[in-house]
Parts: structure tokens; C-alpha cells; sequence
């Protein structure tokens, strides 16, 4: 990989390499960008194959964290942490510990919390080395579980899609494939199966699985997920699922998850367009758990009640972003990163004054 051209390319500002042999700690922290405040963004355990899987992860998660702050007009900018290691083995409170110190010499810089493969056990272990964690449980001072809140905006983003596609928000007796019945996709899963849609799901751990089954979810293997026929496909586990492959088994009208980087490149983005596929972009549809963050970091602390309300504005959103991708014939990503760009040009222009 030339890291250097792909940062150049994307726009990152800074990438750290982290290790410790005695915690056994590899990992990386992505700074995509700061221009609308101090980066931001959750911190991924991960058992990757190599290294350039791993950076590759940390560059495409560090950059979306910037749109979805922008996107959700919060004053943060966008980074992520990854750690080389199998999540139900290798962790240690040394681990945590070790990664906290370095986050720590950032200053503030940098401010995380939990992701794919960590809990929040693992972050009251980090917050002993540095203050700039947040989503930690209520009973040491933070807002607690940060995926209620995504959910809850993934589904109102759903409901976004629905009125967009069908003229009415209700997805009652629609058929939703759900991918992935993890922190997210299970609180997802409840509140679809409450709304009155049947849930097709599925996942690679079998508590996962068990817990959706006893809610009422229909079960299938893990590679069947593509072909279910449904209304909306809803991928909630990890990236790039959208892919050469896949995006030809596809029956569904929309696609609307939790996942980060669900397409694998933005050409699968013009495809699903072609398709007649309406694609709720993922940092868009995915930012509650930002939202709460965010919050929670800002001056005066935590309010649920005004976290759960601008969890609803992603409905808003959504729909904003969908007329202007019809009017101006382009992908609804397309859309969303121009909201997001001028957001941040004009961020540029405001620290630009000087008093």
C-alpha cells in the first residue's frame, strides 16, 4: 500500500502506528480530519488477515466518521482506532490500558469508544489512562450504551426510506433482511418485529441468533441473506458487504443499515442507482451512537431526551438527501457528500476571522 497517497487521496491528516509486545498491542488510530472539531470516533477490535486490511479499515472508518459528523451537524471531526487481535481472546486489561496512554498523548485530539469487537467493560478499563472516552455505562458517569441510539436512528431512517419509496413511513408487513444481530441489529430486529415487519435475520454467532429467534425473527445461514426476498435489505455487521457478488443477489427495494461502509467503492453506489435501489448512505442512517457521543462531550453534558430527538431528525435528513439526488440526478451518496463538503468549507471560512 503507499499510504502516503491513498492519506493524500482521502484527505487524512494523521496516522498512528501503536505496539506494545508486552500487552501484545497493535493497532492504529486514523485522523481523517479536524476542520469541525476534535476527531472522533469508536475504536474496532478486529482478527484481520494482514496489515493492509487493517489500515485499509482504519482509513475508510476514520473518513466516514468525518461525513457522519458533518452530515449530523456536530462539532466533531472524523478518526477511528483499530486493534489487531481476535475479540474473544486477546484482550487484557494491559491492552486497554496501553492504548488508553497513547490516546491520552493526543491531547484531546482524539476522543473514542466502542465499535465492532469491543465493549463497554473495555473502555471503564481504558478511561483509568485518559479522560477522552465517551459511551462509557451510566454507573461511571458516561450515557451509556451508545447502540440503543443507533438503532433507534437506523430505524427512523428506515421509516425515511419507506415514505420516500412507497409514499407512506409505515413499514408494517414489509419484509426486512436484517445482516449482522449484534449490539445494533438486535435492537434494530425489535423494533422492526414491534412496527409489525417480518424480520429475516441472520448472524455468525449463535447467542446472536438465539436472542432474535426468541423475538420472533425468521433465521437463515449467513450466506443466504443476499438471496432472501424482501422490501428492504439491512446490513448491520461489517463493511463492504455490498460488492461484485452480492449486489447480483440482491431482491430488495432499499437498502438501509447500521453497518459502516456498507459499498465497497462508490461504483456500487451508481449501480444500485441504475438498479432503482434506494441506498440510505451508512453514515447517515448510522450516526446515533455519534449523536449520543457527541452529547455527551459537549458543554453540558448528556441529555437522553435531546439525544433520542435528534436520533429522529435522521428521518429528516434522509429525505432531504433523497429529493436532492432526484432533482440533481445523482446517487444518494453523491448528495450526502456535498452536504457534508460545504458544511465543512464553510467551517473553513468562519476559523478563517480573526478577532
Amino acid at each position: 500500500m503507499e499510504l502516503f497517497k491513498e492519506m493524500e487521496e482521502h484527505g487524512h491528516e494523521q496516522i498512528m502506528f501503536l505496539q506494545d509486545n508486552k500487552v501484545n498491542l497493535k493497532a492504529i488510530i486514523a485522523i481523517h480530519n479536524t476542520v469541525l472539531g476534535p476527531s472522533l470516533g469508536g475504536c474496532r477490535m478486529w482478527d484481520y488477515d494482514k496489515e493492509d486490511e487493517m489500515i485499509t479499515d482504519a482509513l475508510r472508518l476514520s473518513e466516514g466518521m468525518t461525513y457522519k459528523s458533518g452530515i449530523s451537524n456536530v462539532d466533531f471531526g472524523g478518526a477511528k482506532s483499530v486493534i489487531w487481535g481476535d475479540p474473544h481472546q486477546d484482550k487484557t486489561e494491559g491492552l486497554f490500558r496501553a492504548l488508553g496512554k497513547f490516546i491520552n498523548t493526543l491531547n484531546g485530539r482524539y476522543s473514542t469508544g466502542t465499535d465492532v469487537g469491543t465493549t463497554f467493560d473495555d473502555f471503564v478499563i481504558l478511561r483509568k489512562e485518559t479522560p477522552f472516552v465517551g459511551a462509557l455505562p451510566k454507573e461511571f458517569g458516561g450515557s451509556g450504551d451508545s447502540s440503543i441510539a443507533t438503532a433507534y436512528g437506523v430505524f427512523h431512517g428506515i421509516k425515511a426510506c419507506c415514505k420516500y419509496r412507497y409514499g407512506n413511513d409505515s413499514c408494517e408487513d414489509l419484509t426486512v433482511a436484517v445482516q449482522g444481530l449484534g449490539k445494533v441489529g438486535l435492537k434494530l430486529s425489535k423494533h422492526l418485529l414491534d412496527q409489525g415487519c417480518k424480520v429475516i435475520a441472520t448472524d455468525i454467532e449463535e447467542e446472536n441468533v438465539k436472542k432474535a429467534k426468541e423475538l420472533g425473527a425468521e433465521i437463515v445461514k449467513p450466506d443466504e441473506i443476499y438471496d432472501a426476498k424482501c422490501d428492504i435489505f439491512s446490513p448491520n455487521a461489517l463493511g463492504a458487504v455490498i460488492n461484485e457478488e452480492t449486489i447480483k443477489r440482491l431482491n430488495c427495494d432499499i437498502i438501509a443499515g447500521a453497518a459502516n461502509n456498507v459499498l465497497k467503492d462508490h461504483h456500487f453506489a451508481d449501480i444500485l442507482k441504475k438498479e432503482s435501489i434506494l441506498y440510505a448512505p451508512d453514515y447517515v442512517i448510522n450516526a446515533g451512537g455519534l449523536i449520543q457521543v457527541a452529547d455527551e462531550l459537549g458543554i453540558g453534558g448528556y441529555n437522553e431526551e435531546r439525544t433520542m430527538k435528534k436520533c429522529e431528525h435522521i428521518y429528516d435528513k434522509l429525505l432531504q438527501i433523497f429529493e436532492i439526488a432526484e432533482k440533481k440526478d445523482i446517487t444518494t451518496v453523491d448528495a450526502a457528500d456535498h452536504i457534508v463538503k460545504e458544511r465543512i468549507e464553510m467551517m473553513k471560512a468562519v476559523h478563517n476571522i480573526r478577532g
